[in-house]
């Protein structure tokens, strides 16, 4: 419920706050005082968009905040707005009520806030979305709109769970329809890449690169390359360190630190026996550099035809890091991932074949959850149609009827997404389903009933729009409604009549109603004029006792507020109300 509203520099209101009760609210007041801004501000919490024109001229920013209370509402839609000020970070303040603001700058964003946070205005939107409903006169004109009529159905119908069914069956059908018309389309061209895939493919795997030979490579054709040099120098140094057959007169370097190490361990000085010991691991040393020469030279190829072969080996290699990357590990990678990608470019028939019974299986999946989804709607049609139809019997239209249909959307030449139903008809399976929906009028019994678009005049989809809206809010008991002239057009009879069903609704709703009707006005528990206003003055908002009640409606009643019998006539009409509040 909203209970209090602060207004500050929008349109014609410099500074007002307003407070809300349960029951009943109307707004009046002279044409310009500034009502509709109340709305506005209403409409700035709803998340709308942010007009800059509507700063009051002089400042340079409007603030519009609003108290929000949650006790009332069911434990589903409690339960919602606790996880939306949850993931907010919002606050509820020391009272358990919520206040949510807008500041709209001149020159500069909005700002929005919950709960003491600072906030998206998308987030504000869908907060205040499960506590407000906002209806003005361009609701009924969208109401003529069928994609409107469409949703407003699917609201009293509660098909949230088939239509987000069929919405997901029919994107993996449209998207394998694309995968196949693609892989189609495309056949000669996906083959060409199949194939230059292929030969790479094998071209690498006949080659058979290890990871790294490349940079190996290089080193052993370097070796290689010095190999005469190389076998000298290691035999020479071979032959200094241990001797060797093919030089027979020279003195081993080991043989000669050997016996030096032992003519020192044969003394009893401390300091030689010391030098003996760092000679024993110089040994140690010359042995193991002799070893390891003796394998350097075991290692080397007796012959040139060694090096040829890695020449070879190597052109091979250059072959495929010209072609396929920069060296043989990017090669390797490149065969990896290709090898991947020719895994998703199978092109055979059967492939084909696979992904077209794979499109009719998703297609049959579409169908089954759009029957499930119009056989829904249409059920929920024939009850909706039917409670619309009494509300209008209560809103001075009894003749009145009001039908929904329910028709398949049949597919064009050139459709896009067509499906077959189980009847044989070809329809067009878009966003929202399969169907069509439209409301149909007939203000008097015995005329055609003709689309809605076409046969209410404005009093007449003014009562149309109050009787849905009145139908449909009959499962979100506890939250707010508000209208702003949505009795225009409306007069006499049809305005009693109004104005009783709203008092009805109050009993279940929160309803705030800004309206120019005496009628209407008199049946509000709290009333609420907005007066004031011009280009230098200030709008406020004052609520009537019960004298000054009298004289607002006298005034509404053609402007006779001052005079005796205007006078009475609004004492009459207020007093009328009231019994008729108290008999509920």
């Amino acid at each position: 419920m909203l209970s209090e509203i602060r207004i500050e520099s929008l349109g014609a209101i410099s500074a007002a706050t307003a407070e809300f009760d349960r029951g009943l609210t109307v707004l009046t007041g002279e044409t310009g005082a500034g009502k509709t801004m109340v709305v506005t501000g209403l409409h700035l919490l709803g998340g709308a968009r942010a007009d800059p024109t509507r700063v009051r001229s002089g400042a340079d920013r409007a603030v519009v905040e609003g108290r929000f209370t949650t006790t009332e509402l069911g434990d589903g839609v409690s339960g919602l707005v606790d996880e939306i000020l949850e993931s907010s970070g919002a606050d509820r303040d020391d009272d358990g009520s919520i206040i949510a603001a807008r500041s709209v700058s001149r020159d500069g964003p909005s700002r929005a806030y919950l709960g003491g946070r600072s906030v998206p205005a998308k987030s504000l939107s869908t907060f205040t979305t499960e506590l407000l409903a906002l209806h003005g006169q361009n609701d009924q004109l969208r109401l003529m709109r069928a994609d409107e009529q469409r949703v407003a159905l699917d609201r009293f119908a509660d098909v949230d769970t088939q239509l987000k069914r069929y919405r997901t069956a029919r994107d993996e059908w449209l998207q394998a329809r694309r995968d196949l018309a693609d892989r189609t389309q495309r056949a000669r061209e996906l083959a060409q890449e199949a194939d230059r895939l292929k030969f790479g493919i094998n071209e690498i795997e006949t080659v058979a690169p290890e990871p790294g030979e490349d940079t190996a490579l290089v080193e052993e054709i370097r070796r290689l390359s010095e190999l005469d040099a190389l076998r000298e120098a290691a035999q020479t140094a071979r032959a200094a360190l241990s001797g060797a057959d093919e030089l027979p007169d020279a003195l081993a370097a080991g043989d000669g630190v050997a016996q030096a190490k032992s003519t020192l361990e044969s003394t009893d000085d401390t300091t030689l026996r010391t030098l003996a010991e760092q000679l024993g691991q110089a040994l140690a040393v010359i042995t193991d550099v002799s070893g390891e020469l003796g394998d350097y030279l075991s290692e080397l190829p007796s012959d040139a035809s060694t090096l040829e072969s890695k020449l070879a080996r190597q052109t091979q290699l250059r072959t495929l890091t010209r072609k396929y990357a920069a060296d043989i590990d990017g090669v390797l990678d490149w065969a990896r991932e290709s090898a991947e990608r020719l895994a998703q470019l199978d092109v055979s028939e059967e492939a084909l074949a696979g992904l077209d019974r794979r499109v009719a299986e998703l297609e049959a999946q579409v169908v089954d959850a759009a029957v499930d989804l119009t056989k829904a709607r249409t059920a929920a049609a024939k009850r909706l149609a039917k409670a619309v139809t009494a509300e209008l019997a209560g809103l001075a239209m009894a003749d009145a009827q009001f039908t929904v249909t329910v028709a398949p959307l049949t597919a064009r030449a050139d459709d896009s997404a067509p499906v077959t139903l189980p009847s044989g008809v070809v329809v067009h399976a878009g966003h929202d389903g399969v169907d069509g929906v439209e409301f149909g009028f007939a203000a008097h019994r015995g005329t055609d009933v003709l689309p809605l678009a076409k046969s209410a005049s404005g009093g007449e989809l003014s009562r149309v729009m109050l009787a849905l809206e009145v139908v449909l809010a009959a499962s979100a008991e506890g939250t707010t409604m508000v209208f702003d002239e949505v009795d225009a057009g409306v007069g006499g009879r049809a305005a009693v009549q109004i104005g009783r069903r709203l008092a009805r609704l109050a009993r279940t709703h929160q309803v705030i109603v800004v309206t120019h009707l005496p009628q209407v006005a008199a049946y509000a528990d709290v009333h609420l004029v907005v007066d004031g206003g011009g280009p230098k003055k200030s709008s406020g908002v004052r609520r009537l006792d019960d004298d000054e009640r009298v004289a607002e409606l006298a005034r509404m009643l053609a402007g006779l507020g001052e005079s005796d019998s205007g006078r009475a006539h609004a004492r009459e009409l207020l007093e009328a109300a009231r019994e008729e509040v108290n008999a509920f």
